[in-house]
């Protein structure tokens, strides 16, 4: 008998291929789901589903989802962790869970951060634009554009992405300024940033670049009142996590200052809806939640994939497993 097999929120079609499943295929019965899926599309998406593959954390798996599921047998994730799955309600079921190797996926990250940093910087959308367009120069006279060299870059968190920014930040001898909960001057200096007070990172950084994990201490982080005290003319960018920051509060701080521009790659919905104001926005760079995406990574998820069905057909010890985090 087959294993039932559900994949869901392919959005990059890797699981697809033909290839991804090779030497298993026989032994599955499979579906995989590109399009994200809520509500009753859901539910008839996994009926009789044995094994759920997740697509990094894009479909919340909550306790009363696990409950709809009486034949989950393992669930699979892509990347070593998930913030929206139910460990403990998995763990209190009695399933398994194993993630995959990350692959180069943190270093995607940060060479993601550079290329928004450095196209909202020197305004290259607008430029591209302008030149398929058929133009050369803006035919109004404007502001040119910012330098990176000798400016201040703010990083908001300085763990191992936070931290390759701020080594690349030297390239261009910037002035490089940290902050997080726990950062310490020490360790500040190891990535040739200086630690200082959260009002003062705001204050003095020309560009503001977001890091923070996303959890309850951090939902909406960068809100109205920590916006506001930005310096006039900065930049904002986010490639952790999209609900580190208050949209409605980043929209004002565009419409009405301090902010010139912002460059995103995470919101609070995903898919980032269609009719969103940000969408139009004349001062924001926008991309669809690819910091992490290239084909070494996918090469990793689906290898790791792979691995963990194999050993559950093979009744073998199951690869890479997770447990819930333990209360402190």
């Amino acid at each position: 008998m087959s294993l039932r097999v559900v994949v869901l929120d392919d959005w990059e079609q890797v699981f697809s291929r033909p290839e991804s499943f090779a030497g298993l295929a026989d032994r599955l019965h499979l579906t995989v789901h590109r399009h994200p899926l809520q509500g009753q599309a859901l539910h008839d998406a996994l009926s009789g589903v044995q094994v759920l593959v997740l697509n990094r954390d894009r479909t919340p798996v909550n306790a009363q989802l696990i409950a709809s599921l009486p034949e989950l047998r393992y669930v699979i994730f892509t990347g070593p962790r998930n913030g929206t799955l139910d460990l403990a309600a998995l763990q209190a079921r009695g399933i398994p869970a194993s993630g995959t190797a990350g692959g180069p996926a943190r270093a995607t990250t940060v060479e993601h951060t550079w290329a928004l940093i450095l196209a909202a910087m020197r305004r290259l959308d607008r430029q591209f634009t302008l030149m398929r367009e058929g133009g050369w120069r803006s035919a109004e006279p404007t502001s040119l554009p910012a330098a990176l060299h000798g400016s201040t870059l703010g990083l908001l968190g300085l763990g191992h992405i936070g931290g390759a920014v701020a080594r690349v930040a030297q390239a261009f001898q910037m002035r490089v300024l940290a902050w997080s909960p726990s950062l310490t001057a020490e360790r500040a200096a190891e990535h040739g940033a200086e630690a200082v007070p959260l009002d003062t990172l705001l204050a003095e950084s020309h560009v503001l670049s977001v890091h923070l994990a996303s959890n309850a201490n951090t939902h909406h982080f960068v809100n109205a009142e920590r916006l506001s005290k930005m310096r006039e003319g900065a930049v904002l960018v986010n490639t952790a996590r999209g609900s580190v920051l208050d949209t409605q509060a980043l929209i004002n701080a565009l419409n009405t200052g301090p902010l010139a521009a912002a460059a995103l790659d995470v919101y609070e919905t995903e898919p980032f809806p269609a009719e969103h104001p940000l969408r139009q926005h004349p001062n924001v760079l926008l991309a669809p939640h690819t910091g992490f995406v290239s084909e070494p990574a996918a090469a990793e998820f689906v290898a790791g994939v792979r691995e963990a069905l194999a050993a559950w057909l093979n009744d073998q010890p199951l690869p890479r497993l997770v447990t819930p985090p333990t209360s402190s």
